[in-house]
């Protein structure tokens, strides 16, 4: 576990030095809120009848979203593992006194964590100040943001556990194009980042409830913005924890599984 922690705390304190890809991050993603808010306000002043999530609520969901976006990307990567699979290089990485598991999955969730400390802050200190309507409001009471802040952490270690899964395939395919296509495209729009779950057809809600990508980023800030009631969302947290063990579970048995086929070829 010391080793874990050490990892850990050496990629965080090293995402924190890309302040400048920050400022950079900050800015587009200010730019991609706005363009997609002026959308849903042009869509809703067209609605002929009650959208099921009203735009207040969509503008927190908006804002969540981007400033919040290292916490809920599934296509955020790390190109090294990607290089020491392809490459033949886990050989090293097979030879370290501890599981390889536990050590990428703590130097992804401190990757995701420096990205999302640096953006995160800026983009909410001005989404909160901003003029109407692209103001984001504040949650209605401090119980939504206390199970807001709980359900964000535990989505966080959800999308690792996804992210792992990905890194894992790429053991079997060799891709990580390919595995990263696949998982970034699908896991985003069923989290909701494309369009929201709410104003998803009926059909297409059941098919998403089913699945954890929602659990990631749709379930937090629907319970910020009020959506989802305290009472559905305490039970949406238990629910995160089954499927957050339950990823863990999966990810460990596939890295056990691949690392026993692992052939290293030349030297």
């Amino acid at each position: 576990m010391r080793a874990y922690l050490s990892v850990f705390k050496l990629r965080l304190n090293l995402g924190m030095q890309y302040r400048t890809a920050a400022v950079a991050g900050c800015a587009t993603q200010f730019f991609w809120g706005f363009l997609i808010i002026m959308v849903f306000e042009a869509f809703y002043s067209h609605a002929s009848g009650t959208p099921p999530i009203s735009l207040k609520q969509l503008i927190s969901y908006v804002w969540l979203q981007q400033a919040f976006l290292a916490f809920i990307m599934l296509w955020f990567r790390d190109n090294e593992l990607f290089q020491l699979i392809t490459s033949g290089n886990i050989a090293y990485e097979l030879c370290r006194p501890s599981g390889l598991y536990g050590l990428w999955f703590a130097k992804l969730l401190a990757q995701r964590l420096s990205s999302a400390i640096l953006r995160s802050l800026p983009i909410l200190a001005v989404a909160l100040f901003l003029p109407e309507p692209y103001r984001m409001p504040l949650p209605h009471d401090w119980l939504a943001f206390l199970l807001f802040g709980a359900a964000l952490l535990i989505g966080l270690l959800m999308i690792v556990s996804l992210s792992m899964l990905m890194y894992i395939s790429v053991f079997v395919t060799l891709s990580p194009s390919g595995s990263l296509l696949m998982f970034g495209v699908l896991g985003e729009f069923l989290a909701g980042m494309i369009i929201p779950v709410p104003l998803m057809p009926d059909w297409l809600q059941q098919i998403v409830y089913v699945l954890p990508f929602r659990w990631t980023a749709d379930f937090p800030f629907r319970v910020y913005s009020g959506h989802i009631p305290l009472q559905e969302a305490v039970a949406g947290i238990g629910i995160q924890l089954l499927w957050l063990m339950g990823l863990l579970w999966l990810g460990k048995s596939a890295m056990t599984k691949v690392l026993r086929k692992v052939v290293v070829q030349g030297g």
